[in-house]
């Protein structure tokens, strides 16, 4: 499930030209934290996908949320 996760994450990803040095910049609305610079697109989309995992990873190990994205809800469940 958390590839599935990640996969539907990484497609609202935003990328854009950046002016000033022409590197690749993303980003992920709704995930506040999570973005990437690089000089090539793919590099960028690359580096983006580690800092979303790791960015996930770190909040459901702190157990704070996560967006909900496509209907996808990592939320921990507590056990009995």
């Amino acid at each position: 499930m958390i590839r599935e996760y990640l996969g539907a994450a990484m497609k609202r990803a935003r990328y854009e030209i950046l002016s000033d040095d022409g590197t690749f910049y993303g980003e992920i609305p709704s995930f506040n934290g999570v973005y990437a610079n690089a000089p090539q697109l793919e590099e960028c989309r690359n580096l983006l996908e580690e800092v979303l995992e790791e960015w996930v990873l770190l909040r459901l190990s702190r157990q704070l949320p996560v967006p909900i994205v496509d209907g996808l809800d990592l939320k921990i469940q507590k056990s009995a």
